[in-house]
């Protein structure tokens, strides 16, 4: 794990995560760590550009799987 230090951040922005955490009932730290989260995820173009290379990367997929899902289904309720 990286510590990653904010500087000079604000009263009211300082109050307000305090506010967003204690209503989640969660730390400042998880909140902020959220957030940071949810900021550099992949946007959906980056998403979508990564399943064109897997896509690319492993071809045309052909054939028709039906049954093999339903021989899967059937042994997994087998085993319950």
């Amino acid at each position: 794990m990286v510590d990653i230090l904010v500087r000079n951040v604000d009263e009211e922005t300082a109050r307000r995560l305090k506010e967003k955490a204690k209503a989640k009932g969660i730390s400042v730290s998880d909140t902020v760590r959220d957030m940071i989260k949810a900021g550099v995820k992949p946007s959906k173009e980056e998403a979508w550009a990564a399943a064109d290379a897997i896509r690319k990367k492993i071809g045309k997929v052909s054939g028709d799987s039906t049954q093999l899902i339903r021989e899967d289904r059937d042994n997994q309720e087998r085993y319950r």
